[in-house]
């Protein structure tokens, strides 16, 4: 969901948390998360090439079946709050991604490889689908992208919500994010985490699971530095329609910079919309918005 700079090659340890009580905090505010859904969430655990992976469920069990991916270096829960506005017709089958917070295998994926795809493949194996349609938040984005290079047939038609998997933006946006970031990771001072939610959070001060979710992620998980990212010559072969939503003021992936790319490279962008004066991690009202959005598009 938010990304952390740094010169230096960083190797991913043995676990991705920082210590047995990091992975218990973190484990406490994903309960949490999944508590504050506002609909019914079923869970199941099935094995993959790569691992076993944790999947949150709902929606009606015969609706149609959409994969939701997360953000990157947060939580399952926190972002499938976006989308529930789906569940009335949709089965939403959102996977904690392995490698980041949550309850799936800690394996951590070439981001610029075809493990991502070879994973989400095995998802939709797991569940008898040939294919299906996608929705990815920040990092879940770059997933699908990564799975349209390797398998494009396996994907019905996917939304990306202030996506990853077109590069960066600018510097200094995320610097302002990143400096007191890593600060507060060492430090702990609210006032440092403040600084952090005000520059990626559209209403830092509205939702206490955002606010717990990052801040227990900064301390107590070592974090993703890379993304997954597919190039036009990887997406030649996926045709299915994309719809693409940046946030106004996203400090990592900001419209100017995203949806001019995604024209280049995505053979069949069908649909782009900007989120006026949101940031990286939607308001309530913004989150509604895109959700509208998407069902339009998913019924198109």
């Amino acid at each position: 969901m938010y990304f952390v700079r740094a010169a230096d090659v960083v190797v991913a340890p043995m676990s991705i948390y920082r210590s047995p009580a990091g992975r218990q905090a973190l484990e406490t505010v994903y309960a949490e998360a999944v508590d504050e859904l506002d609909v019914t969430v079923d869970e199941e655990q099935i094995d993959t090439r790569h691992g076993s992976t944790h999947i949150l469920m709902v929606g009606p069990e015969h609706g149609q079946p959409v994969l939701v991916f997360h953000g990157g270096n947060a939580t399952n829960p926190m972002t499938l709050a976006w989308f529930t506005g789906l569940a009335d017709d949709y089965r939403l089958i959102s996977p904690d991604i392995i490698g980041q917070p949550g309850h799936s295998a800690e394996t951590r994926l070439d981001p610029q490889g075809d493990g991502y795809g070879e994973w989400v493949v095995d998802l939709l194996d797991a569940f008898d689908l040939h294919s299906a349609p996608m929705i990815g938040t920040s990092y879940g984005s770059g997933i699908i992208l990564r799975t349209a290079a390797l398998a494009p047939e396996r994907i019905e038609r996917a939304a990306l919500v202030v996506p990853a998997g077109f590069g960066i933006g600018p510097l200094l946006p995320m610097l302002k994010v990143g400096l007191p970031a890593i600060l507060y990771r060492f430090l702990g001072s609210d006032w440092l985490l403040d600084l952090v939610l005000s520059e990626m959070v559209t209403q830092a001060e509205a939702d206490p699971v955002v606010r717990e979710t990052i801040a227990a992620s900064l301390r107590h998980v070592e974090l993703e530095r890379e993304f997954p990212e597919a190039d036009a010559a990887e997406l030649e072969a996926f045709t299915a329609p994309v719809a693409v939503f940046a946030a106004e003021n996203d400090p990592f992936f900001p419209p100017d910079a995203i949806i001019p790319r995604a024209r280049d490279r995505v053979p069949d962008l069908t649909e782009t919309e900007v989120l006026a004066e949101e940031k990286h991690i939607l308001s309530p009202t913004g989150q509604g918005k895109v959700t509208e959005s998407i069902r339009g598009f998913f019924e198109t």
